[in-house]
């Protein structure tokens, strides 16, 4: 089989790009988590105040907190325990794109936040709503798009992650059920609204 020239340069510029995004995305997810793990670092010193800005429910004047709670945990345990899911699933959402990424990202937060707000009955922090969002984005892509790469990390999230669905019910009161419930509905949400026209 030849290659013309103007196929090995297109071929040459698809890797180049889909290899620049992969180190964009690997790059934002790690800063995002390093920023975590300080932020946990200033906490401990500080003996737990930025705990604070967690979301309080029913709480008017602590709405804005529904931006800061996903990147506080309760301690270094909860930290650890969210960061592997984070930094996979998070990097796998980021890796078709930053922009809608982060389009995403901003949709769960919210969607995630405001549901803690309304229903839940206790202070919540942690990453989990985003690692839910980023669960429920990454099996939303791939049903909503249909695209082969899209279904087959579908496909392989759940095998690995498929378990993570059962947080999504109230069995320990010391875990936000609640935050992980809206957080998945947010990443569903996230792909349905950022979808790709398939007619490329």
């Amino acid at each position: 089989m030849s290659y013309s020239p103007v196929q090995r340069e297109s071929e040459s510029t698809g890797l180049a790009g889909q290899g620049t995004r992969a180190l964009a995305a690997a790059t934002l997810i790690l800063l995002v988590t390093a920023g975590m793990w300080v932020l946990e670092g200033i906490d401990y010193v500080a003996n737990g105040r930025l705990d604070q800005y967690g979301i309080h429910p029913h709480d008017v004047g602590d709405l804005p907190d529904i931006f800061t709670a996903p990147f506080l945990h309760v301690g270094f345990g909860h930290l650890m325990a969210n960061t592997v899911p984070f930094v996979i699933l998070g990097f796998l959402a980021a890796v078709r794109g930053i922009a809608r990424f982060l389009a995403a990202s901003l949709v769960i937060i919210v969607v995630g936040g405001l549901g803690v707000w309304f229903t839940s009955s206790a202070l919540t922090l942690g990453s989990s709503i985003l690692i839910f969002g980023f669960f429920g984005y990454l099996i939303g892509r791939g049903l909503f798009e249909r695209r082969l790469l899209d279904i087959v990390i579908a496909v392989a999230v759940v095998a690995v992650y498929g378990t993570m669905l059962v947080g999504v019910l109230p069995s320990d009161p010391t875990i936000s059920w609640q935050g992980h419930l809206f957080g998945l509905i947010g990443g569903v949400l996230g792909a349905w609204m950022l979808r790709r026209s398939r007619t490329a």
